[in-house]
């Protein structure tokens, strides 16, 4: 019996780390239903459409993602969107002169995490990370113009 036991223990356990069967036939390529954006998306579209026109973005250190930034009206606004949620986190911060309020609390480091600054005197920051893949990482790639 134990070793009927032993048996079994031993069959789940391969069952269990065995590799994911790949399905079969082609990838199902269709988008699925999104759900309506929340009003604070517009934060997030309007700082990435002032990076993009700006030119203010730069891959991240994992290669992966994509760090845009804006600054201004843009960024004021949304720092003061960020105020009551960095509160009630525990994810606003001083430091270097700034106050920063990050979209989550930080663990280690800022990396990686959508947050915004400010010097007290005007000066507004604020970063959108976006995860991209690994087309990024061809770095050889011309873009072709249209």
């Amino acid at each position: 019996m134990r070793a009927g036991i032993l048996a079994a223990v031993i069959m789940l356990g391969a069952c269990a780390s065995a590799p994911e069967a790949v399905p079969a036939g082609v990838p199902d390529v269709r988008t699925t239903a999104g759900l309506p954006a929340p009003p604070q998306a517009r934060l997030y579209a309007d700082c990435v459409a002032q990076a993009a026109e700006t030119r203010s973005y730069q891959r991240e250190r994992d290669g992966g993602t994509l760090r845009f930034t804006c600054t201004g009206d843009t960024a004021n606004w949304f720092y003061g969107a960020l105020g009551p949620w960095a509160a009630s986190q525990g994810s606003e911060y001083v430091a270097d002169g700034r106050t920063w309020r990050f979209s989550r609390k930080l663990i280690k480091d800022s990396y990686g995490i959508d947050g915004c600054s400010t010097d007290g005197a005007g000066d507004y920051q604020c970063v959108v990370i976006l995860a991209v893949g690994e087309f990024i990482e061809q770095l050889e790639y011309e873009v072709p113009r249209p």
